[in-house]
């Protein structure tokens, strides 16, 4: 079933959330990622300022803030995208299960099949459907067959895909809509079984009924994966997150347990922001 909550600032302004009443109360989560002292910049501009927070495993934890505050930006950093950005610098410490993934020597690519993405604009490569899924085994050496198929199937399952697209694998992946592309980028990125799962604006493309398929993906994934959402949709992060942190100017504003974020914010700019007085 599904509640209204209204904002301390505001009674008119309310934030519909899912109340799952089949969901049965979870143990305390242990960390999947940490964050310390974070320092970013490209060249001369400095975006992120002193970001330090704890990501949960196997939660849904949601960036939120208006254009421009560094959340997209952080999120890559999670993944070490940003080291494709010859000016990008980076300074403090991000660990993964308590490895520092910027220490030297890291294997960058064993870091990124640790931790997958899911872009904005969905980007299903110009294969078939088939193809698009096991391009990241493919790369990592497995061409077994069986192996592809089963992976194939598994993936496209657990995308909430499989049984929309099982009798034409082998058409293009470019044939699907919208949102079936999305899922489908979503199925390539957990082919390769990674640990965690960052997602940056992944419904912003897309219609009301194809968000709402990817928000129920993203809740059955949280089962497996640690996921890591960007949005600018205030109810997005009310639906579908465990945790939320509000950033302003690339700094941490506040950071705590969704629910407590949306109903009782601690910091006056969250509150506004919530509320709808800038952003």
């Amino acid at each position: 079933m599904s509640r209204d909550v209204e904002t301390p600032a505001d009674p008119g302004i309310r934030i519909r959330t899912e109340v799952r009443a089949s969901e049965a109360p979870r143990a305390a989560a242990s960390t999947a990622i940490t964050l310390q002292g974070v320092n970013f910049s490209y060249g001369p501009n400095q975006v992120l300022h002193d970001v330090s927070l704890d990501v949960d495993e196997k939660r849904v934890t949601a960036f939120i803030g208006p254009s421009g505050c560094g959340k997209s930006t952080l999120l890559r950093c999670l993944n070490r995208m940003n080291d494709l950005i010859e000016s990008a610098r980076l300074a403090g410490s991000v660990r993964v299960k308590g490895q520092d993934i910027y220490a030297p020597g890291t294997d960058v690519i064993a870091v990124r099949r640790r931790i997958g993405m899911v872009f904005q604009k969905s980007n299903p490569f110009p294969k078939s459907i088939f193809d698009n899924v096991v391009y990241g085994l493919r790369i990592s050496g497995v061409h077994d067959r069986p192996t592809l198929e089963a992976a194939v199937e598994k993936s496209l399952t657990l995308a909430a895909l499989w049984d929309e697209v099982k009798d034409r694998l082998h058409q293009s992946a470019l044939s699907l809509s919208g949102g079936q592309q999305q899922r489908l980028c979503i199925a390539r990125a957990i082919a390769v079984e990674p640990e965690i799962l960052l997602m940056d604006e992944p419904c912003s493309a897309l219609d009301p009924i194809a968000t709402l398929k990817i928000e129920e993906l993203i809740y059955s994934l949280k089962e497996r994966y640690t996921i890591v959402i960007v949005t600018h949709n205030l109810q997005q992060a009310a639906r579908v997150s465990d945790k939320t942190a509000f950033f302003w100017l690339g700094r941490l504003v506040e950071y705590g347990p969704t629910v407590d974020l949306f109903t009782n914010p601690k910091e006056k700019l969250t509150e506004d922001y919530i509320t709808g007085r800038f952003g």
